[in-house]
């Protein structure tokens, strides 16, 4: 198994349940697609619904799920949210206006740091989204362990239900990951260029820039070789990218850029 197969398997394996995302009321089939279009990306499965306008199920939402059916396949509905979250020993209700209602307000990071402690331990947790037009009433809110907000400017607070969940899905990921990315440059593919390689490649370029008395005054020569080392040293360059600035250096010179291998010097565009 290859480096970057090892990473994404890594990241595919999660001990922690994802949080469960509850929909209230929504209106469109096509907003509850892409929430769980959202939940997919980062590895939320349960989807409840609370009294969906167009009803369930919905080819406008499997359609706009964009190929997340394991989502839509599961989904939940529910004639009340206290049904949809009864089974659930911690919960947040999203909103992005000030309520009437003394709850702890986080944001989106802090809420799923909590989701995960939680997590570990054994208790399920949930996001509660609003409707479209209006979000969460205060009731709703009150059924709720904490408030989420997310750090939206307040003179256009308003997000689409599928932004919503996807910003607090990320951080979930995010935190449950650890950070971990599904993919690396593979550095077993494109190793580091060697450092004789390297001196090799400054000697070639430098031999060509004298050829063309690139160097001038020549008392400036040595800090203008360094100038240029420095630029190479830090583009950090692979074992490919140094024999295709030698094929490049050669090229300019007019040389045949692929000499013979006996030549243990010759530059080679790779």
């Amino acid at each position: 198994m290859s480096r970057n197969a090892k990473i994404r398997e890594e990241a595919r394996r999660l001990d922690l349940p994802p949080p469960v995302v509850i929909l209230c009321e929504p209106q469109l089939g096509e907003n509850i697609g892409t929430a769980a279009r959202a939940m997919a990306n980062f590895g939320l499965r349960d989807l409840r619904i609370v009294n969906p306008r167009d009803g369930w199920p919905s080819e406008k939402a499997r359609a706009a799920a964009s190929r997340a059916d394991h989502v839509i396949e599961a989904v939940q509905v529910f004639d009340s949210v206290e049904a949809a979250i009864a089974d659930l020993e911690f919960v947040f209700a999203t909103t992005a206006r000030s309520r009437e209602v003394p709850k702890p307000v986080r944001g989106p990071d802090e809420a799923a740091r909590t989701a995960i402690r939680l997590g570990a331990q054994g208790a399920r947790t949930g996001y509660l989204f609003g409707r479209e037009r209006w979000g969460l009433n205060n009731d709703e809110v009150a059924l709720a362990d904490e408030i989420v907000t997310l750090p939206v400017d307040p003179d256009f607070a308003s997000l689409n239900i599928a932004q919503a969940v996807l910003v607090c899905a990320y951080e979930w990921r995010l935190k449950a990951v650890d950070g971990a990315l599904p993919f690396r440059l593979d550095e077993e593919t494109n190793p580091p260029a060697k450092k004789d390689d390297l001196q090799r490649l400054f000697e070639h370029l430098e031999g060509a820039l004298d050829a063309v008395t690139f160097f001038r005054p020549p008392e400036k020569r040595p800090s203008m070789v360094r100038n240029l080392r420095n630029i190479l040293q830090k583009a950090t360059l692979t074992d490919q990218e140094v024999k295709t600035l030698r094929g490049v250096i050669a090229a300019l010179e007019r040389r045949p850029t692929r000499p013979h291998a006996e030549s243990a010097d010759a530059p080679s565009d790779g």
